[in-house]
């Protein structure tokens, strides 16, 4: 769903004990490792010991570094990228290097959970038909993916179904329940949505048909009328861990319902689908999460993955034998699994995620890819019709909010053209997609400014609007457009001002050299999944010794650098044009891969900037 929980609450609990209504780890025996319980970033304001324009620098302490990495086994840079990221000693950081399935939160605690496993139970027993509804983004359509492969395996007669963006929007609408219903089903379980979707709800129940629902969305005060309702922002719900998105919970509920049905079922095999969904939706990386998206990272690279895998990777151009790491999933995986979903009907998604055969994998990756490669076409077009917009509108420096429309600016997309916008110009933006009197906008913000409170404020002016502090979504009459842009200026401009001033500028965790060794592959390995809740680490290189410059491909800069004695290669995106301001020696900073092109344990500074 567009509206994610990226900023879900974080419980420091991590109990060890097994239990629940199949256990997680009993339903994956033998415990597989996974992540780390949590690792919060230490607070930024508090480890600030210098700036210069391009970024700032996290404080270091070489020897309790030092102390974590003889601890670990890892050197000590990785060691004082574990200390920022809120490891507290060795027993944590052992944890936070090779965290396992068996430290999950025992799921005892969830809301509902026993009783969506006991209906569910019945379903496989009786061979009812179940209808499984997805929402239309890599969360909805794992969650639905995951559940219903877990279902069927257990004997159930299952007909998945995802939203479609174009016929019906986001959630469990109007029309998702006459296609669930068509299907004749029994009992509809609804994935990455439901929870603010009372009216459909109780319209399947008075039909006679029992609901589930399997969300992780914000929660209404109002009493949802599903049979059961899984969602740990429940203000009843006791499991701690807040962080779970759809696919997580999915995979709680599958082990669940096999234990329901005495199955010794394995459902290790669905990790991967997990780690797509959980790192696809901005979920944070840390606790539960943790632990499953490792797990699911490594069935992602491994070379047994499901045919959809096999065929997303080739599609990627991931090379056999890599691995796969958070930015990978967020960068490379994610955004064609969601291009469907953006420009027409997911269910190609779906489809590619069931797929049984490599070759009819294969088939629906390169329909995938085609949209995707549409999709980016219309993103940098719109993109830069929307720039041209703010300098028109707004000027170069924007104060307040920005709020940019024209018809034909395809809805699919404009969620990633106000991410740019907002990467260009530092301010909370709306985008907005016109269309026969009617327009569908997504919204984003820097770090630090709530989107949703400023859209709430302005709700007089909107059909339509939901989401979280990071991001929201929300539709309007043309009409009501311009006195729309008005108002969120005008809010935003007062919010802005009584925020400290926003700062974009990266946090370098490590600044290597003397003291602080280049970090091995494994160890770079060993702190994945990076990304919400658990930074990609950023590097500094001060003077480094340059052997080689090379402008490569369109555009590309490619280094080869000396650290100490140390050779290192580094490769800056579209950065070709600083090629003549470098000279024998450079600073710069970035982040560590590993080098897939030259294997063996190489690595690769990817430039974010010259120092």
């Amino acid at each position: 769903m567009p509206f994610s929980s990226a900023d879900a609450a974080v419980s420091r609990e991590s109990p060890t004990q097994p239990g629940g209504h199949g256990s997680w780890s009993a339903a994956m025996e033998p415990a597989v490792s996974s992540p780390s319980p949590d690792s919060p970033a230490a607070s930024e304001t508090e480890t600030a010991v210098g700036s210069k324009a391009g970024y700032r620098l996290r404080k270091g302490d070489l020897a309790a570094a030092k102390e974590l990495g003889a601890a670990c086994d890892v050197g000590p840079a990785t060691a004082q990228v574990m200390l920022h990221r809120g490891v507290t000693g060795p027993e944590d950081g052992r944890d936070y290097l090779i965290p396992r399935l068996a430290g999950l939160t025992p799921p005892d605690a969830m809301a509902d959970r026993d009783a969506a496993a006991e209906r569910l139970a019945h379903a496989v027993r009786t061979r009812e038909v179940v209808a499984i509804f997805g929402d239309y983004d890599v969360d909805g359509t794992t969650s639905a993916a995951i559940l219903g492969g877990i279902l069927g395996a257990l004997g159930a007669d299952c007909r998945c179904l995802v939203a479609n963006r174009f016929e019906g929007g986001y959630g469990f609408s109007e029309p998702a329940l006459a296609r669930a219903l068509e299907t004749g089903a029994s009992l509809i379980v609804t994935c990455d949505c439901g929870s603010s979707d009372h009216p459909r709800i109780a319209a399947a129940r008075k039909r006679g048909v029992d609901v589930i629902v399997v969300d992780h969305h914000l929660v209404p005060d109002e009493p949802l009328p599903a049979n059961a309702f899984l969602n740990p922002h429940r203000p009843d719900c006791g499991f701690p861990y807040k962080g779970l998105c759809s696919a997580g919970l999915a995979l709680s509920v599958g082990a669940a319902v096999r234990a329901a049905v005495n199955s010794k079922l394995d459902i290790r095999p669905w990790l991967d689908l997990v780690a797509l969904g959980t790192v696809a939706d901005v979920a944070p990386l840390d606790g539960d999460n943790r632990r499953l998206t490792k797990a699911g990272l490594v069935a992602l690279a491994s070379s047994r993955a499901r045919p959809g895998v096999l065929a997303l990777r080739e599609a990627a151009r991931i090379r056999h034998g890599s691995p796969i790491g958070g930015v990978d999933v967020a960068f490379r995986m994610a955004p064609r699994l969601n291009a469907a979903g953006r420009l027409g009907d997911p269910a190609i998604t779906l489809k590619l995620l069931q797929a049984a055969t490599l070759q009819e994998a294969r088939i629906l990756a390169a329909q995938i890819e085609q949209i995707n490669q549409e999709r980016r076409a219309l993103q940098e077009a719109i993109t830069a019709e929307a720039i041209a917009q703010v300098r028109e509108i707004y000027g170069e420096k924007v104060d307040g909010g920005i709020v940019l429309a024209a018809e034909g600016w395809h809805r699919g997309v404009v969620g990633i053209v106000a991410a740019r916008v907002v990467e260009r110009f530092e301010a909370p933006t709306v985008v907005i997609g016109l269309e026969d009197g009617v327009g569908h906008g997504s919204c984003r913000t820097p770090d630090g400014f709530s989107i949703y409170d400023a859209v709430a404020a302005c709700r007089g002016h909107l059909s339509k609007f939901g989401g979280h502090a990071a991001a929201a979504g929300l539709s309007l009459s043309a009409a009501r457009l311009d006195a729309f842009r008005a108002q969120f200026d005008d809010v935003c401009r007062a919010t802005r001002a009584a925020l400290p001033p926003l700062d974009a500028r990266p946090w370098i965790d490590v600044v290597l050299g003397d003291g602080y060794p280049l970090p091995s592959a494994s160890e770079l390995a060993a702190l994945e999944p990076v990304g919400e809740g658990n930074a990609e680490p950023q590097f500094l290189l001060d003077e480094a010794a340059v052997d080689d410059i090379r402008v490569v491909g369109q555009g590309h800069l490619k280094l080869q650098l000396r650290v100490g004695d140390t050779g290192l290669s580094a490769f800056g995106w579209e950065m070709g044009d600083l090629a003549g301001e470098i000279g024998a020696k450079v600073s710069l900073h970035g982040s560590l891969r590993p080098d897939t092109y030259r294997g063996g344990g190489a690595i690769e500074l990817r430039i974010g900037g010259l120092a």
